[in-house]
């Protein structure tokens, strides 16, 4: 993928699982987002190789919530 579309899926992406966040742990948006760039689900959307922007904001938002509590990322089956 080239990198400007790459970059565009994750400026449609990101706004999405950051809105889960705040719905989810009752944050403010800086807070859940400051939480989401500094997590390592974030760290892998962020590469291309993962293909991690092929999933849902949902399935994003589940990985960072299994991260957030357990410390671990279970990547779905594909």
């Amino acid at each position: 993928m080239e990198q400007k579309k790459f970059e565009a899926m994750l400026v449609l992406i990101v706004p999405q699982v950051i809105g889960l966040i705040v719905t989810h742990y009752e944050l403010d948006e800086v807070t859940a987002t400051q939480s989401f760039y500094e997590s390592k689900v974030y760290e892998l959307l962020e590469s291309e190789d993962t293909k991690l922007w092929h999933l849902s904001p949902l399935t994003l938002f589940n990985m960072y919530d299994e991260e957030r509590k357990t410390g671990k990322i279970t990547f779905p089956e594909g």
